[in-house]
């Protein structure tokens, strides 16, 4: 109750703030809110290719992505700094173009004007867990909250996608229409295409971890458990993987961004701590063999053809409390196991379906192709119009 009352004095707030600046001339400039930042950065970056518009990058608390080299003002979005947070409902409120990569409780209390187009670049290629309406944590939530969800899922006027499967679940879980998905890749996968960024990204690491050369890299990154944001526990045993695998491998670990937690520094020649790496997917490019579970990692890294590990050492009660689709260990194009001995295992004896990889990937891409940045751009600048009148004429 005490919760729903805050929420409620919030949006209020918002609302206020947001119908006065609403007031103001709507302006030809790109505003982005970013929690994950990667799909934002990509977008935008294409953008200035094709246009010269401001861009405008709200940045919440929890976003670790750097914007390098981008063309943008930055601004905190949190109320922390409040002045900055009125400036952002400010930009919310002025901008053509709005676009978000996770879900925004604020968007509950807009009403864009006509001329406004809020794009949804979700931060996830695929679905292993459900969300959004169909999020089974929904029936433990009050009527009012669940109303505010889907006034929230109603502001998106387009969500891209990067394939059909994917359409299908965002027509489900945000309860969206054909006409408002946009089929044009995910734009962070673009890196996946670049060979010459793998040789970077190779060089950069093998620069600060010597070691790492002419090894095969193993990355394990699990995603979060809602009980285990602080002191995350790994469920790994270090000790064994370093005994059977050092040989031949490292072992970098990368958490979900909203997890913190320890390495112990017993074993620094075959373990690595890179969560200073908020691009994930380049990371993904230096990567030989994956370690998962229910992160939405695998979708994408699925167009390198490289093998994958789901280690779903708790399986059952993520199924419950998370929403996991029931045909998990159908549907994964790599072994699911639930213990170190069975990811060893599974290594050694390399038990990959190469077949299984290469469909999955098919299934989940069809319209991640190396240009999804720029096929968005394209559409946010009319460009695509243009050209297709063009080839009329």
């Amino acid at each position: 109750m005490v919760k729903e009352i805050a929420i409620s004095i919030y949006l209020f707030v918002f609302r206020i703030l947001f119908n006065f600046f609403k007031l103001f001339t709507l302006k030809t400039k790109t505003v982005c809110v970013a929690t994950f930042g990667d799909n934002i950065f990509y977008t935008t970056k294409a953008l200035s290719k094709l246009s010269d518009e401001e861009v405008v990058i709200l940045k919440s608390s929890s976003c670790k992505y750097l914007f390098h080299n981008l063309k943008a003002t930055i601004i905190p979005f949190t109320l922390k700094h409040p002045i900055a947070y009125i400036k952002s409902i400010y930009h919310l409120a002025t901008a053509k173009t709005i676009l978000i990569d996770n879900y925004y409780g604020f968007l509950a209390a807009t009403s864009f004007k006509q001329g406004v187009t809020c794009i949804q670049l979700w931060h996830a290629g695929g679905a292993i867990k459900q969300f959004g309406l169909k999020d089974p944590t929904n029936k433990f939530r009050s009527k009012k909250a669940n109303e505010r969800f889907q006034q929230v899922y109603n502001t998106f006027h387009y969500t891209v996608v990067g394939s059909e499967r994917m359409a299908e679940t965002f027509k489900e879980s945000f309860g969206l229409t054909d006409d408002r998905i946009l089929r044009k890749g995910i734009p962070r996968s673009d890196v996946l295409f670049d060979h010459s960024m793998k040789e970077s990204i190779y060089n950069q690491m093998v620069e600060k971890h010597p070691i790492i050369n002419n090894k095969q890299i193993i990355l394990y990154a699990p995603t979060f458990r809602n009980n285990q944001l602080s002191h995350y526990q790994l469920q790994l045993d270090i000790g064994k993987l370093y005994q059977e695998l050092s040989e031949d491998y490292v072992l970098l670990i990368k958490p979900h961004p909203a997890v913190t937690y320890d390495i112990s520094e017993a074993y620094q020649d075959f373990v690595y701590d890179v969560s200073e790496f908020y691009d994930t997917n380049q990371l993904l490019l230096i990567t030989d063999i994956l370690i998962t579970d229910y992160s939405s990692i695998p979708f994408e890294y699925a167009l390198l053809e490289k093998p994958m590990i789901f280690y779903a050492y708790d399986m059952e009660e993520y199924r419950l409390t998370s929403g996991l689709i029931d045909d998990y260990e159908q549907q994964m194009p790599g072994p699911v196991v639930a213990s170190t001995e069975a990811i060893i295992l599974t290594i050694k004896e390399n038990k990959f379906n190469y077949g299984k990889i290469k469909e999955f990937a098919k299934q989940w891409n069809e319209y991640s192709n190396g240009k999804s940045s720029m096929n968005l751009a394209k559409y946010l600048t009319d460009t695509e119009l243009k050209e297709r009148e063009k080839a009329i004429i």
